[in-house]
């Protein structure tokens, strides 16, 4: 309903449109008609509108169009119509007569029949000249109104949604050239025939053979079609006007027919990019939703204006818009104070086919409150038609969000007609049903919760330097590479001096000549403004300074390998880093910060040991705050992600400057050759995986320069370093993890956007146990462990060393060979020489990568040594878990893991220090099938390699070197000499992290699901005296069908006696869980085999295919419902995703799960350096990759299980006062508290399996699939379908295994 009605005079005062709008027009046919004459050249705007409501018709509406215009559309809209309704029904017409106009009322008051009238309206104002053939042929067709339309209801269908039938009638009003030229050719021909035999009835035989089409594609039985008896002899003009006429009635009731097909066949997995109002979210919706955010950002109205109209002008770019496009414009013009051009934005919503949101109407009130002389009756008009949406002015305080000073001047709008208008309190915050967590939330008993170690001025003082940091969005840091003493002469030292001066000055002629070439591009694409309505990049190269964007290219190029970078690559990080930093800004501007320091103040009050409030999650907390504070969600970001079309295009076209205006001179030592410069940067092609790629490759001047200069200082995004204070709980998947910079919820795929629209449509108390759970998990403070630390840096500086995983610097790297094109030499030798060229560089680039890698982790460690820092978290669309920071981190490898330590210490108590042996030898990975009482034996035994290696990690005996995990095991062997060592070893402040791991945890939770009594003891849910192997068995099982083969003669068998091994089995048996194939499998095993040096090579293919076999036959027997629990949810997927649905499900904890895997869909991006074909996979609008969708079903579910069981684990012990960290299936805390997090983790994976997993997973997917019926009764696909429901509701037979065992077993996770 248009924005202009709402000021229409329902009153008995007359008032018009002037008055109450100030429009410029008296009225809204003014508006049409001038309209009308701007556009002469196209159809009138008025021919196409609609209604979004078939609850209010309208009335009235086009007297001025054109009649012959308008019939080509009318039953299609009375259709469209007729489907908005509550309750959708089916008509039958058993006998069609053309009207002058078509409108659908509902009567309210029937609901139950729900019927249906078709009423003519008033006649239509002529403009045309009476003598006209149209003008004759309307008087004919008016004196047919008599005639009934008699309707007959029919049991709906589906439930379809409006939204999708405005979309439809979209796209026939796209193509509506096409038709009305096909449909004056029928006319043609209708004529003609008439001319034949002017007494038949066309109007039958066409209806009836239309009739009779639609039958044969639907699935709708047609009424018989009867007719009314007409005289004999009619006139030739009448005859033609009721043949022109039933056949253009009949002819676009087919057209229903064809839409209503269409919709039966429309895809739900294009229901992923729509949010809770309807807005579609494609790359074109974000393109443009984009462009008008940042034109809006630099305060570009015109541009965003003509952007919009330029869309919605032409109806087949109509349909590229969406509500939240045109409300930021609107947004924009009541920032202006211009109520009219809201007007007319909400009468180009109404002609759009879509619903004024809230945000339209927080404009249009924003508006308001602007204006100093707005009339009362607008304000009370516009909050009529706010109800008559279905919205309440609570609502919008509710659920929109405010900057500066929006929410004041919508509070002056409405005390203006309501001074005593107050708002109501919110509800309380709903408490989260799940009966995992019910005990959690309830608080039956008094809590309190844990505290950090720092009092509140200290937080206060550490969230001001982190809001500093992200506010400046970069940091520089001094790299370890720094410290390596320089040990040759002076004469080195000046030369590096020289060479750092060098790249100094190049830098700077570097940026002076792209800023230049930057305000020239941009210049360039600004162009006329008169052209305002093209899209282009302009918008996004004002989001920053000019500066800014030179600075990132600048930095850009330190990060090329000297091997080159992938365009492709480079062009993101680029794209990426401007987002970011234009994220910040916009926050920045909407006077966020200070908001979100005066809550986080209040907040840190439940953090800080010098207070005594304790009796709140963080996440409950942070609530309260914001809502004493009036700030709601005032705090929430308003970040729509850019597509990731378009950071290509952006970071591609900055490339493009960097190759053409970074230049450097031919000899940098030689001042005689300075005005001979050649670029610095390469654009080349190479293949990767047989596929040409473009490259973007530095000149060797510009690397040995670098090199030379040894250059000490690193910048990094703000974003991707450690937090120097407690992250923001996550309130909303809008809202947590850092301060400015933005952060998602769930990680996805680049581009992807499906996630995040699936978490906002989520009920929030849904979210709140993993939200919970990743606030626990962020607050866990951190320091570095310095000893190891710069035991590390020393032998990194020192050429590195591979067995202790320190990658060496590049000067180690093979030698390239020398290849001479002239040499005379054999065709095979040059063959060698070629491929061991090749090796040579891609060991060269390998070890650039790795070296670089770890320069980053150890310069960031180096960097925070001396402070405390959290890693804030966040998930992967499965639910695990991740660290936000990239590089320095606890899910790194274990040089990474050995430098952290926890900030808050312990003391070891009675267990802690037997824990610590226990962790020590898990390190080591030398006693993995003994008892603990074994382990802490050995470990007594082994004690004075500990206490040496401790001492002397580098000139004494090396015991730790030989250790799996050389580090942390070094690190646990300092920790016990120190405990050893102190007076009380109980009483000894531990700060150490002890790990407890799952035993093969993916075959644990099968097991689990399925009740395997054998599996479970497999894998160590049954209590025992020792640890369970499951490889070990697997091998045993696998050695013994061998020896049963041998016997009865098997050659291959024969062949691989003494070959079967763990080793050979373990990498099989651990990723067949995870949906490994038989091929992937023999793949694995054919790799061990191969490295085993006394097996004949000769028989490897054989034996391999052999032994996978035997492999899966053993893990059948051993796991009796894994292999059938597998099958199922494999065969549920391929069905699920061949109906054209990716597969759903939503895990225990109530968190909602998409599998992105989509048929790959091509974008070509052209530029000057050279056109990209952008691979896009995730893009939901095309129809589910059938074999992703199957082989990745069975482990994501695994993995969104064992994520349920961490975030639970962290939960409870969250309340127990436990520190806990993870790293996935492996669980971290003090060695005092591993008994306590033990027994929390046992409990907590018998509560979850207690649940009816795979009943609830079953009932899911049947009531979200079963609406996938084929339109095609008798096809395949409908067998198909029935196969999918019968298969998603087969119930699965489980063993006997009891679940209360877990609770015993001390190896379920050791």
């Amino acid at each position: 309903m248009s924005f202009l009605r709402l000021c229409s005079s329902r009153s008995s005062r007359p008032e018009t449109l002037r008055e109450l709008l100030l429009l410029p027009s008296g009225c809204h046919r003014c508006l049409q008609l001038r309209r009308h004459s701007v556009r002469s050249s196209e159809l009138p705007w008025g021919f196409f509108r609609r209604n979004y409501s078939s609850i209010i018709p309208k009335k009235d509406v086009g007297k001025d169009q054109p009649c012959e215009k308008t019939r080509l559309l009318q039953v299609l809209e009375a259709r469209m119509q007729q489907l908005q309704a509550d309750n959708i029904t089916e008509v039958k017409c058993t006998e069609v007569q053309f009207v002058n106009r078509i409108n659908v009322t509902h009567d309210e008051n029937q609901s139950s029949t729900n019927n249906l009238t078709f009423l003519p309206d008033q006649e239509f104002k002529k403009s045309l000249n009476l003598s006209t053939e149209a003008f004759v042929e309307e008087k004919i067709a008016k004196e047919q109104m008599g005639k009934k339309c008699h309707t007959e209801p029919v049991i709906p269908k589906t439930a379809s949604a409006p939204r999708k039938w405005i979309e439809k009638l979209d796209k026939e009003k796209r193509n509506k050239t096409r038709r009305q030229l096909n449909i004056v050719k029928k006319i043609k021909e209708s004529k003609e025939s008439l001319q034949l035999s002017s007494t038949k009835s066309v109007t039958g035989a066409k209806t009836t053979e239309m009739g009779s089409k639609s039958t044969s594609k639907g699935n709708v039985a047609k009424a018989p079609v009867t007719h009314r008896a007409r005289p004999s002899v009619m006139s030739n003009r009448e005859a033609k006007s009721d043949a022109l006429h039933d056949f253009s009635v009949e002819a676009i009731l087919a057209e229903v027919e064809n839409l209503d097909q269409q919709l039966i066949n429309w895809e739900p997995s294009a229901k992923l990019l729509e949010d809770e109002e309807g807005n579609k979210y494609g790359d074109a919706q974000r393109n443009i939703l984009s462009y008008v955010e940042a034109c809006a950002f630099i305060n570009d109205l015109d541009r965003a204006h003509q952007c919009v109209m330029f869309h919605h002008r032409i109806l087949t770019r109509r349909k590229q818009l969406n509500i939240k496009i045109y409300s930021v414009l609107m947004q924009l013009w009541a920032k202006k104070g211009s109520l009219s051009q809201i007007g007319n934005l909400f009468s180009l919503v109404e002609e759009a086919g879509l619903k004024p949101n809230l945000g339209c109407y927080m404009a249009a009130l924003e508006c308001m409150g602007r204006m100093e002389n707005c009339s009362p009756h607008v304000i009370e008009r516009c909050f009529q038609q706010l109800k008559e949406d279905g919205f309440t002015i609570q609502d919008l305080f509710k659920n929109c969000v405010f900057h500066k000073d929006e929410r004041e001047m919508i509070m002056k709008a409405i005390w203006a007609v309501d001074p005593e208008f107050q708002l109501q309190p919110e509800p309380e915050v709903e408490i989260c049903q799940s009966p995992l967590v019910k005990h959690f939330y309830s608080k039956i008993e008094p809590i309190k919760y844990p505290k950090l170690h720092l009092c509140l001025e200290q937080l206060k003082e550490r969230f001001d330097r982190q809001l500093s940091r992200e506010q400046e969005d970069t940091i520089s840091i001094s790299s370890v590479e720094a410290t390596k003493p320089i040990t040759e002469k002076m004469k080195r030292m000046v030369l590096i001096f020289y060479y750092r001066n060098r790249v100094a000055d190049l830098r700077a002629k570097w940026h002076k000549s792209l800023l230049q070439a930057f305000r020239e591009f941009k210049f360039h694409l600004a162009g006329d403004r008169s052209c305002s309505w093209k899209m282009n990049l302009y918008p996004y190269l004002c989001l920053l300074d000019d500066k800014e964007y030179v600075d990132i290219m600048i930095q850009s190029i330190a990060n090329i390998p000297p091997n080159g970078e992938a365009l492709l690559t480079i062009a993101k990080e680029l794209g990426n880093r401007i987002y970011n930093k234009y994220s910040i800004r916009k926050k920045i501007k909407n006077e966020m910060v200070d908001k979100i320091k005066q809550i986080y103040y209040a907040y840190i009050e439940l953090l800080a040991k010098d207070t005594e409030l304790n009796n709140f999650l963080p996440r409950e907390h942070m609530v309260k705050v914001e809502k004493e504070m009036n700030l709601g969600l005032s705090l929430l970001s308003e970040d729509s992600p850019w597509p990731h079309f378009l950071i290509i295009d952006l970071g591609t076209h900055l490339v493009d400057l960097m190759v053409h205006e970074i230049k450097i001179p031919m000899n940098t030592q030689s001042p005689s050759h300075e005005r001979k410069f050649i670029p610095v940067l390469y654009h080349m092609y190479s293949f990767r995986s047989n596929k040409q790629i473009g490259f973007i490759k530095p000149h060797p001047i510009l690397t040995e320069l670098l090199s030379q200069a040894a250059e000490t200082t690193l910048i990094f995004d703000s974003c991707v370093m450690p937090m120097v204070c407690a992250p923001i709980p996550w309130t909303s998947p809008r809202f947590g993890a850092y301060i400015l910079a933005p952060t998602k919820l769930m990680r996805c795929v680049e581009g992807a956007l499906q996630h995040q629209l699936l978490l906002e449509k989520c009920k929030s108390s849904d979210l709140h146990p993993v939200l919970d759970s990743l606030t626990q998990l962020g607050n866990c403070a951190w320091k570095v462990n310095k000893p190891i630390l710069d035991l590390i840096i020393s032998i990194f500086n020192d050429k590195g060393s591979e067995k202790l995983e320190i990658p060496p610097p590049l000067s180690e790297a093979p030698h390239m060979p020398k290849y001479d094109p002239k040499a005379d030499i054999s065709p095979a030798a040059k063959s060698v020489l070629k491929k061991k060229i090749a090796w040579v560089r891609k060991r060269a680039a390998e070890m650039h990568s790795l070296r670089m890698d770890a320069l980053y982790k150890l310069s960031i460690a180096n960097h925070v040594r001396d402070d405390i820092f959290w890693f804030p978290h966040n998930m992967d669309f499965r639910g695990r878990t991740y660290p936000c920071p990239p590089y320095f981190n606890h899910l790194g490898s274990d040089v990474t893991r050995a430098v952290l330590l926890f900030a808050e210490g312990k003391p070891l108590g009675e267990h802690g220090l037997n824990w610590l042996k226990v962790h020590l030898v898990n390190l080591t990975g030398f006693k993995k099938k003994c008892s603990l009482k074994d382990r802490i034996d050995y470990a007594d035994k082994v004690m004075d390699d500990i206490l040496d290696s401790a001492d002397n990690p580098l000139t004494g005996r090396k015991w730790w070197m030989n250790a799996d995990e050389p580090w942390q095991t070094l690190a646990c062997c300092k920790e016990i000499a120190h405990a050893i060592r102190s007076p009380d070893p109980s009483k000894y402040i531990s700060y150490f992290p002890v790990h407890q791991d799952g035993s093969c945890n993916g075959l644990q939770h099968y097991a689990a699901l399925g009740r395997d009594v054998i599996g479970a003891a497999s894998v160590n849910l049954m209590p025992d005296e020792v640890p369970q192997d499951v490889y070990s068995a697997v091998a045993q099982q696998v050695e013994e069908f061998r020896k049963r083969d041998a016997e009865k003669g098997v050659k291959i068998a024969q062949i691989l006696e003494g070959f079967i091994n763990r080793k050979v089995v373990k990498q099989t048996v651990m990723t067949v869980v995870y949906g490994v194939t038989r091929f992937g499998g023999r793949l694995q095993i054919e790799k061990r085999l191969k490295e085993v040096e006394d097996f004949p090579k000769d028989h490897v293919w054989d034996a391999s295919h052999y032994v996978v076999q035997a492999v899966f036959s053993s893990l059948t027997e051993m796991f009796t419902g894994t292999r059938e629990i597998q099958d199922w949810l494999t065969q549920s997927a391929r069905l699920i995703s061949k109906s054209g649905s990716s597969v759903e499900w939503v895990t225990p904890l109530g968190l909602p799960i998409v599998q992105p895997y989509h048929r790959t869909r091509t974008t070509l991006l052209r530029s000057n350096l050279q056109n990209l074909n952008l691979q896009i996979s995730h893009d939901a609008t095309q129809r589910p990759d059938t074999v992703k969708q199957k082989n990745a079903f069975p482990p994501n579910f695994i993995h969104s299980l064992d994520s349920t069981h961490m975030m639970l684990t962290a939960l409870y012990c969250y309340s127990a006062g436990v520190t806990f960290v993870s790293v996935h299936d492996c669980f971290w805390t003090h060695a005092f508290t591993v008994d306590v997090m033990n027994k929390v983790c046992r409990e907590q994976f018998v509560a979850l399996h207690s649940q009816p997993i795979l009943q609830d997973l079953s009932k899911f997917l049947v009531n979200k699939y079963r609406y996938n019926i084929p339109a095609d009764r008798k096809s395949k696909k409908l067998q198909d379908y029935q196969r999918m429901m019968e298969l998603l509701s087969k119930e699965l037979k489980i063993g006997e295994f009891d679940l209360e065992k877990v609770k015993e077993s001390t190896y379920f996770f050791s």
